[in-house]
C-alpha cells in the first residue's frame, strides 16, 4: 500500500508540472490535476494541502539550490560575487529549465505566496551580487535584466542541450556585466613625499 501512495503522489506531482507548463499556476484547478492523474480531488487533497503546498514542493529542490547559492555569495563581493552569481544562477537556470517554464509570467504573483515570499529577498540579493554590489544604475540594471533574460532563455529554448546553453548564457552574462573596478593602493604623488 505505501508504495501506491508514493506512486499516487509522484503522479500528483508529475501532473501537476505537466498542467502547470500548459494552462500556468492560476489557470490550473486540483481538479484539473486529478483528471489528469484518474483520480479524485479528494485524494489530491489527500497528498497536498493545497494547490500552493503542490507547487512548494514541485519547486523546493530548484529553491533549495538557490538558497544554497544565497549563502555561497553571504561573505563575497566584487568580482567574486559577480562571477559566483552569474556562475551559480546559470547552472540553476539550466538545470531547472521545466521549472522555470511551468512559472513563465507569474513569478509576481508567486512571490505574494507565504511560501515564496522569502525569495524576493534572495533574488534581490542575487541581482546586488551580478551587480558587483554597485550603486550605479547601469550596473543594477543590466544585472536585473540579466537574471530575467536567463530565466526566459532557459524557458524557451527547451531545444539547446545544457552543454551549448550554459556556456552561450555565461558568455552573454560576462559581456553584459560591469567589471568591478578594484581599488588599488594609490602611489605617493610629490605632494605627499614633501609633507
Amino acid at each position: 500500500m505505501a508504495r501506491a501512495v508514493s506512486e499516487t503522489h509522484g503522479e500528483i506531482l508529475a501532473a501537476a508540472a505537466r498542467r502547470f507548463a500548459v494552462t500556468g499556476y492560476r489557470g490550473t484547478s486540483l481538479q484539473d490535476i486529478a483528471r489528469e492523474v484518474g483520480c479524485s480531488k479528494a485524494t489530491v487533497l489527500y497528498h497536498f494541502a493545497n494547490k500552493e503546498a503542490l507547487l512548494a514542493e514541485l519547486m523546493a529542490p530548484a529553491i533549495g539550490v538557490l538558497q544554497d547559492l544565497d549563502d555561497r555569495l553571504g561573505g563575497l563581493t566584487g568580482a567574486a560575487a559577480q562571477e559566483v552569481a552569474a556562475q551559480g544562477f546559470v547552472d540553476l537556470a539550466v538545470r531547472f529549465r521545466r521549472e522555470i517554464a511551468v512559472l513563465r509570467g507569474e513569478f509576481p504573483e508567486l512571490l505574494c505566496q507565504p511560501a515564496f515570499a522569502h525569495i524576493q529577498e534572495i533574488s534581490d540579493r542575487l541581482r546586488d551580487a551580478l551587480a558587483g554590489h554597485s550603486d550605479r544604475p547601469g550596473a543594477r540594471i543590466a544585472a536585473l535584466v540579466l537574471l530575467a533574460g536567463i530565466s526566459e532563455a532557459c524557458a524557451e529554448f527547451v531545444d539547446i542541450p545544457d552543454d551549448e546553453l550554459r556556456p552561450a548564457l555565461l558568455t552573454l552574462v560576462r559581456r553584459a556585466v560591469e567589471p568591478v573596478a578594484v581599488s588599488l593602493p594609490q602611489p605617493p604623488t610629490t605632494e605627499d613625499k614633501d609633507s
